[in-house]
């Protein structure tokens, strides 16, 4: 079997990180009104984003790092991803930028966050600080009001009791719940993914790892991504290595996620990787900074490296954050304020109250309007590339007039190419146009990102939306589904020889992206349908993949 360069199949289904740099959502919104009463709270304006897909929490950290700069703001962010294991990525990686100074030093806390972001192993003890945590958040997460004690920021009120249930569960797995790496044998599936994506082209793997930087990655601005770490990444999984390399052995199992596959003509629930094999980590954090000698080069060449980039960027977020999870590590009262010289009030340090992350069900997007709690409600609307396909009116109905929407382009996209971006962007204006946002005047040209804003004379959605044939539910696999049994969490034994086109099959339920987007030709639409797996009518068809 060959798979062609473009086939778009090493996005995965499944997305452990960002493909766009961290934003401050704060620059991102409209400005506060001082003359407006609204979405106040004690007098303390309030900032109410949502956010479809953001996977893994980096823009709302970069948020909170960045509040000081802007004055005081409570927080509502509220996320909705297409999989628990996403949810409970972002419940982890809180857990830690918060963590207490006195337990975990600031270097422990942002190379351990590094590591199980970004690195397909992990060290002994980065293993076992996932464990326990997991074995944390498992006992807390069915416990309302411990969670509202130990983890006053987050908020799973939201969430359906069979979510819930199956949230513990992952966290389960997590803590340990089926001994030894037999469970989740990571490099064994890394090595059945990239064979099945490169194909006739496994032999000449690091040829096509060169190219893949070389001709895209660095020619769309990723220069300071350097191939030793890339081809590393693509052989092992191991983005991050900041300790000798024998000392990655232990999986990391929450890159790991449930999908339900055809396997000699059956379906059956497997545990796997699906996640993105072709990109990879270095983009969220490690291709921009504020400290600019960071990108100065020699010779034409970066002196650093995207992993050096991204360390440096994750220890000055964890340095900012950490003050909102302990204000006694700040001067001053998290209560006082002061006044500057425009006269504006600013926090003098924060506090954990000032910031919720709601967690919201999975598949609810286009029922969201429905809930006069989210009618209108959102001042700003972040939705990734992967979930473009979401953008709707009804979604449209809840962002506020003058509100900003943000999307996330695919210019990161190995898969995709040059030729295809432009007309992914174009189609991405269509779909905003169509929900009732238009360009922001005077916005910076970017190639990362889209910025819109919804008129103050947008249609009500009642008007112009009639009810969606296809339920909410199907935008994404039902959270109801149990674990799968130990026997299939891998595939079969003699699946390490050949990669099985059934085993290698999307899940379905979710509109694939390509289609929303109407791509003029053939092989555009098959080089977009990593951004969502297939439908029904496709997943027979193995030849629709290539």
């Amino acid at each position: 079997m060959t798979t062609p360069a473009g086939s778009g199949t090493g996005f995965g289904s499944v997305s452990w990180w960002g493909l766009s740099p961290a934003l401050d959502l704060q620059a991102e919104s409209p400005p506060v009104d001082p003359d407006s009463k609204a979405n106040t709270e004690h007098g303390i304006p309030e900032l109410d984003v949502l956010l479809l897909g953001s996977v893994d929490g980096r823009h709302l950290l970069r948020t909170l790092a960045q509040a000081s700069l802007w004055p005081r703001r409570r927080f509502h962010f509220y996320v909705l991803e297409n999989n628990l294991e996403a949810v409970a990525r972002h419940m982890l990686f809180f857990s830690l930028a918060l963590e207490d100074p006195e337990k975990m030093g600031l270097q422990e806390r942002s190379e351990t966050f590094l590591e199980v972001w970004g690195n397909a192993l992990l060290r002994p003890p980065v293993a076992a600080f996932v464990r326990a945590q997991a074995d944390r958040l498992a006992r807390l997460v069915p416990e309302p009001d411990c969670l509202a004690e130990q983890l006053p920021w987050l908020s799973l009120g939201a969430l359906k009791f069979r979510e819930r249930d199956a949230l513990e569960a992952v966290f389960r797995f997590w803590a340990g719940g089926e001994k030894g790496p037999e469970a989740f044998p990571m490099s064994r599936l890394w090595d059945l993914r990239l064979r099945h994506y490169l194909g006739s082209r496994y032999d000449a793997r690091r040829g096509v790892s060169d190219w893949d930087l070389h001709m895209k990655l660095h020619d769309r601005g990723a220069r300071v991504i350097h191939i030793n770490e890339f081809r590393r990444w693509r052989d092992t999984g191991v983005a991050f290595e900041l300790r000798d390399s024998s000392a990655y052995q232990v999986p990391n199992r929450t890159m790991a996620s449930g999908r339900l596959l055809s396997h000699r003509g059956e379906r059956v629930a497997a545990r796997g990787y699906w996640g993105d094999i072709a990109t990879g980590p270095f983009v969220a954090f490690g291709i921009e900074t504020d400290d600019e000698s960071l990108l100065r080069t020699s010779n034409g060449q970066p002196v650093k490296t995207a992993g050096d980039i991204t360390q440096h960027n994750v220890t000055e977020l964890f340095r900012a954050v950490a003050a909102w999870g302990h204000p006694s590590t700040a001067q001053g009262d998290p209560e006082e304020v002061s006044d500057n010289v425009n006269g504006t009030r600013e926090p003098a340090a924060p506090c954990p109250e000032s910031f919720t992350v709601h967690f919201l069900p999975l598949g609810s997007a286009q029922a969201l309007h429905y809930k006069s709690c989210y009618k209108g409600r959102f001042q700003l609307l972040y939705v990734a590339c992967g979930m473009v396909h979401l953008l709707s009116p009804e979604l449209g109905a809840c962002v506020a007039p003058g509100g900003h929407l943000i999307v996330e382009l695919a210019r990161y996209l190995v898969d995709v190419r040059q030729e295809q971006l432009q007309g992914f962007s174009d189609r991405v204006g269509e779909l905003a146009q169509a929900a009732g946002f238009t360009p922001q005047p005077g916005a910076r040209s970017s190639e990362t990102f889209a910025r819109f804003y919804k008129s103050g004379d947008s249609a009500p959605v009642d008007s112009v939306v009639e009810p969606r044939t296809q339920p909410p539910e199907v935008l994404a696999p039902p959270p109801e589904v149990p674990p799968p049994p130990l026997e299939v969490l891998a595939p079969p034994p003699e699946a390490t020889n050949q990669p099985s086109e059934d085993l290698t099959q999307p899940l379905q339920g979710r509109t694939p992206l390509s289609e929303l987007l109407k791509l003029p030709s053939e092989s555009q639409a098959s080089s977009l349908q990593a951004l969502a797996p297939p439908t029904e009518s496709q997943t027979h068809k193995p030849e629709s993949l290539t």
